[in-house]
């Protein structure tokens, strides 16, 4: 579950992060203020069964990931070569960390 937790929290990131830059009035700015605590309640949730170095690693990483793949896709920034190599080693530090990182048990869990 806390796997979950931290990619909803990535995907809200893209909310918050394109409300700073766009928000003009009151609606967009709770809008974005309502991702920026959606998101870091998720973090949180996260962390309850996930190395919190871990969480934090995936969570920038995938959101820098895919707010730069939204900007080359939908925002017209210019697109490298160069910028897709290191985008694609973010994202596969993401999944390397995904792949050998454990949840913790809770209390209540069995072995």
């Amino acid at each position: 579950m806390g796997w979950i937790y931290v990619f909803l929290a990535a995907v809200i990131e893209i909310v918050w992060v394109l409300g700073l830059k766009y928000a003009t009035n009151v609606l967009t700015w709770s809008i974005t203020v309502v991702a920026i605590v959606l998101s870091f309640y998720f973090i949180i949730k996260a962390v309850e069964t996930l190395p919190s170095g871990t969480v934090y690693a995936v969570f920038t990483g995938s959101g820098a990931a895919m707010i730069a793949i939204i900007d080359f896709w939908l925002l017209e920034t210019t697109f490298t070569w160069q910028k897709a190599i290191f985008i694609g080693l973010i994202i596969g530090g993401v999944v390397g960390l995904q792949l050998t990182s454990e949840e913790k048990r809770t209390s209540g869990e069995k072995r």
